[in-house]
């Protein structure tokens, strides 16, 4: 029986456009791909090539520096920069900058991996991490840390299958089209890791992905009680780690803490299909899935596109735009991020391009708070949005901690309900730095 979370919202879903347009390649690679070294949770890897080298499909190129994934080439040909090149994040990161010899050369070291079954979790761990798989539903935490978590502390693996935010259908088409490598992933992990139980859970607005995914399970299930597939009530944020571990299972994650410290881990369909493709080719984490959609899209689309392709070109590949855009994201609406430019590469944790026109993203103009007490009922994590506001403009950090303005994972919940259109989540993101400002200064 699946749990209903605290707050949440509905926003209108918009994905009609893409749900049934199946993931397609590229008609022609980039001329040139622009790799950041940061496309993770952590600090950002140390670039291992320098200009005038030539590198290999797969071959790595950024090796980390403390938590994170290593990063590899997506394509063949030569390093022509190692430099600061602009960030969908902001600003400017270190980047390696490859120009495509269209060769597709693979890399000496890729090979498949063989007698999977007799691996430590240690060893999958380690594979997993020279694989740079790293959260693909917009997180990017990195996946060999999630699963070395797990070891010896977790009894649940939840296959998130939510996709909540409006106009993405990625990870839908995934469980359409990959169906087989999400479970061969599945049944590897539970053997590995000696995991109780399994949940595959997805909102109720996905009907044909749990069918496709039952019809495969069936053939192979012995055990209905230790894979379950969960129909989840569809509603923002279902996706949320805190927010799935709940509904699946009905256990809450304090503050502060993981889902491991609860007995979970939560995996997103595409980061678990990925496993299963690189155990049978060996080939790393260089392209990605990606919707393109909004108002300002001509021709909205599922598409795969290697790391690092300029954002620009892969609107071209859908039609360009058919309007003026007024707002350019990389991500969802809801928890994406605003570009001011299409001059930026793909990062591993893209899971969506949109692009709308001036009269879908015209800001609404900020009023006084009525107190009507919506962006508090919103809120899955049952804070008080006006009251941090309201701390935040007074600069009172002693507050702003009593209240756990920390806990915010800035869903965007509490400014989505808001009538007074206050940018709630830019007061979360400024009462954080301030905290951070304060504790630097005490360190």
């Amino acid at each position: 029986m699946s749990h209903k979370f605290y707050g949440g919202v509905h926003p209108a879903e918009h994905k009609e456009a893409t749900e049934r347009k199946p993931v397609i390649p590229l008609e022609e690679a980039p001329a040139q791909v622009v790799i950041p070294m940061s496309m993770h949770v952590g600090a950002p890897c140390k670039p291992i090539v320098a200009v005038g080298d030539e590198v290999t499909v797969g071959q790595k190129i950024g090796e980390i520096a403390g938590l994170g994934a290593p990063i590899h080439a997506s394509v063949s040909g030569k390093v022509v920069a190692v430099e600061p090149r602009p960030h969908a994040g902001g600003g400017k990161m270190m980047s390696v900058v490859i120009e495509n010899d269209f060769k597709d050369t693979p890399c000496e070291t890729i090979r498949h991996r063989d007698n999977v079954d007799v691996l430590t979790p240690q060893e999958i761990i380690d594979i997993v991490k020279e694989a740079g798989i790293t959260g693909m539903g917009g997180a990017g935490f990195p996946t060999h840390v999630k699963l070395s978590g797990a070891v010896g502390k977790v009894d649940t693996i939840l296959i998130n299958g939510a996709e909540c935010e409006p106009y993405i259908t990625v990870d839908y088409r995934e469980c359409l089209e990959n169906s087989w490598d999400i479970l061969s992933s599945i049944y590897t992990l539970k053997e590995l890791f000696g995991f109780k139980r399994v949940v595959i859970a997805a909102e109720d607005n996905k009907p044909e992905a749990f069918k496709v995914l039952k019809r495969i399970a069936d053939q192979d299930l012995e055990d209905d009680n230790v894979v379950r597939l969960m129909t989840l009530k569809s509603k923002y944020p279902q996706g949320a780690e805190k927010m799935m571990v709940y509904s699946a299972t009905g256990r809450k994650v304090p503050p502060g803490k993981l889902p491991a410290d609860v007995g979970c881990v939560v995996m997103n369909v595409a980061s678990v299909a990925f496993i299963a493709r690189y155990l049978k080719s060996g080939k790393p984490l260089v392209s990605r899935s990606l919707t393109v959609d909004g108002s300002a899209i001509a021709e909205p689309k599922n598409v795969r596109v290697p790391i690092g392709m300029n954002v620009g070109e892969i609107i071209d590949f859908c039609g360009g735009f058919k309007a003026e855009p007024g707002k350019i994201i990389t991500g969802g609406p809801m928890m994406g991020l605003a570009v001011i430019n299409t001059d930026i590469p793909v990062l591993k944790q893209n899971n969506a391009i949109l692009a709308f026109a001036d009269d879908a993203s015209k800001v609404k103009k900020e009023r006084d708070c009525i107190r009507c007490g919506r962006c508090a009922a919103a809120c899955p994590l049952s804070l008080m949005p006006t009251l941090i506001e309201r701390y935040t403009k007074a600069k009172d950090v002693e507050r702003l901690e009593k209240i756990g303005v920390n806990v915010c994972m800035e869903c965007g919940s509490c400014a989505y309900s808001c009538p007074a259109a206050k940018p709630l989540v830019q007061y979360m993101r400024l009462a954080k730095q301030l905290l951070r400002e304060e504790k630097s200064k005490n360190a």
